[in-house]
């Protein structure tokens, strides 16, 4: 991420320290819930909850040798492990883990767009009230056409982002899921409890159906969801540039000190 552009609530989200993680939280709570079952003794999960840890430095490293992401992150928190260690990856397949936590990262970002959506949603709403009587000319293909207000244009804009959050709201829905069903989705080496228990526990949901990954038709459903919100605001940072310009000067942004 562009570090300018970046606040650091969210650029720490995405980074290969919280992706590791995120991994280790989807693999031990797996421990748990096979503890749950009677698979693993309590004592052992009770350790690895307590020692592993992740070192991405080292992870990397190993992943040199094994060209496989996940087999270098396991092996580099059995590093961390006593015997305990041959309870990581339980009856899992890869992307059990990568799926199911990519779509908690994924959660962790939509709490931060979600709640500065309705911050935003808020400011509109009492600059709408603010400016419902500043008289302002309305334009009609850039041309000067009859007289409305600013508070009209901040009620329009209100009225989009309310649309846009509700959309977000839905995409979460689709895209807060998780899957540990396995190689090919039968839960053929993992009982549907362990997915259960890992999603409830990460806040998240379960897919009804999967097969080695999460189906992608639903990450192209979120993305083109950002995408909407953020052609509204691109909208909304063109019109005010324009009112900003010297021949027009309708409005004004105020700039930071510094």
């Amino acid at each position: 991420m562009i570090e300018r552009y970046s606040r650091e609530e969210m650029s720490n989200i995405w980074t290969d320290q919280n992706r590791y993680e995120a991994w280790l939280e989807v693999e031990i709570l797996a421990c748990e819930a096979w503890s749950e079952l009677g698979h693993i003794p309590k004592a052992d999960v009770q350790k690895i909850r307590q020692n592993a840890k992740v070192n991405v430095e080292r992870a990397q490293e190993i992943e040199q040798e094994t060209r496989h992401d996940v087999v270098a992150f396991t092996r580099q928190v059995s590093e961390t492990l006593g015997e305990e260690r041959k309870w990581v990856h339980y009856g899992l397949t890869s992307t059990d883990v990568v799926d199911t936590a990519l779509s908690f990262v994924i959660k962790q970002a939509n709490d931060i767009i979600e709640k500065d959506l309705e911050r935003f949603i808020d400011v509109l709403a009492e600059k709408a009230k603010n400016y419902k009587y500043t008289l302002m000319m309305g334009r009609t293909h850039g041309v000067h056409a009859e007289p409305t207000t600013f508070g009209v244009k901040m009620a329009l804009w209100y009225t989009e982002m309310q649309r846009n959050l509700q959309r977000f709201k839905q995409v979460r829905e689709e895209i807060e899921v998780g899957k540990m069903s396995g190689a090919v989705g039968t839960f053929a080496n993992i009982p549907p409890e362990i997915e259960s228990y890992v999603c409830k526990h990460l806040g998240i949901g379960t897919a009804p159906v999967s097969t080695q990954t999460l189906q992608r038709d639903r990450h192209a459903y979120y993305i083109a969801t950002l995408a909407l919100i953020a052609t509204s605001l691109e909208k909304f940072a063109v019109e005010i540039r324009n009112l900003q310009k010297t021949e027009t000067r309708e409005v004004e942004e105020a700039f930071a000190k510094g």
